[in-house]
């Protein structure tokens, strides 16, 4: 599948991993559509690309309906959804059992709602829209790219509730990649190591430097389009389908 001329829902898309997505799909001749509750820069990438390239929809993922709304304003602004990047997520640390308590379980709860139950919710109404598509040449009618993270397979200390919910997503990847084969829709995860994001944004100098000379190559953190490269190549890929890639310099993080 190309990207020019297709149409992309990326959640998440005004910052971060989503914002490199949602510019490079633009820049290589596609449309997109911005799924993000930060209103004031999704409304201002819509102005730096175009409202001709993209619409901002100001979306909660956990909600059914305003996730469907979305779907649909996309349809009636593009006509169709070829690809769905799954880029919204929050994250928290705290450890099991802290110095005065255990550890908060409404937290816990909020990062799997948002984290895993979240990028299911899309999943399962984009594809219902997917499976409508047209086949292209390779039968082939959309792909789902899901963001999960190296703490889903590294969970360091404090990170019980975000590994958790990465790891889910990691684990539904191969059986909806299965559940959705026959509509020749893929479905492929990405994730990411230690990525210059705007979580990372305001950590002092000499933090984001550490933490960067802790990859072995390249030692830095990762750039939003780097991962936005990687989410170009795996729609131009046909074969990719149901698997988990890592893009992290080879990190493998350390209990703390």
């Amino acid at each position: 599948m190309q990207i020019k001329g297709n149409v992309a829902l990326v959640t998440g898309g005004a910052s971060g991993l989503g914002e490199a997505t949602v510019t490079r799909f633009v820049e290589n001749g596609g449309h997109a559509a911005i799924l993000d509750l930060q209103e004031d820069r999704g409304t201002s990438l819509v102005e730096k690309l175009g409202s001709d390239n993209v619409i901002y929809i100001k979306t909660n993922v956990t909600s059914e309906e305003e996730v469907q709304s979305a779907v649909n304003q996309t349809i009636e602004k593009f006509g169709v959804i070829h690809a769905a990047i799954n880029c919204a997520g929050i994250g928290t640390a705290e450890k099991t059992v802290g110095k005065e308590k255990p550890h908060d379980l409404g937290t816990f709860t909020r990062v799997i709602q948002v984290n895993l139950i979240g990028t299911f919710n899309v999943i399962r109404l984009v594809a219902e829209k997917m499976i409508r598509n047209s086949p292209n040449e390779e039968g082939e009618r959309g792909v789902i790219i899901n963001t999960a993270s190296v703490a889903a397979f590294d969970g360091q200390m404090g990170q019980a509730a975000y590994s958790a919910s990465k790891g889910g997503i990691v684990g539904m990847t191969l059986p909806i990649a299965r559940d959705l084969a026959s509509h020749g829709i893929r479905v492929i995860t990405i994730a990411p190591g230690l990525m210059d994001t705007p979580l990372l944004a305001g950590a002092p100098e000499k933090v984001r430097n550490a933490l960067g000379a802790m990859v072995p190559f390249p030692k830095r953190l990762g750039y939003s389009s780097e991962y936005a490269m990687l989410a170009q190549s795996i729609i131009e890929n046909p074969l990719l389908n149901g698997e988990t890639i890592r893009l992290d310099g080879a990190i493998r993080m350390q209990p703390k």
